[in-house]
């Protein structure tokens, strides 16, 4: 049984009531399905946008290419 834990909320710049939500599901697939963590995006604080599930195993890849990101954005 799949269940998700909220672990962070983050206002969305840019945006009134925009936000950034970060959880935990476990199983998200079904029984034996690996955990995720989930990214989701709300410009009215309410129903999700945008989500995406990045596999534990994938986040430290995840975080440089993003650092990669904001790194060449400011060049």
């Amino acid at each position: 049984m799949s269940i998700t834990k909220e672990l962070a909320t983050i206002a969305l710049h840019g945006t009134k009531k925009g936000e950034i939500k970060i959880s935990d599901i476990t199983e998200p697939y079904g029984s034996g399905s690996n955990d995720v963590v989930s990214i989701g995006i709300t410009l009215t604080a309410s129903d999700v946008s945008w989500k995406a599930h990045i596999p534990y195993e994938n986040i430290d890849d995840v975080v440089a290419a993003l650092l990669k990101a904001k790194e060449l954005k400011n060049k």
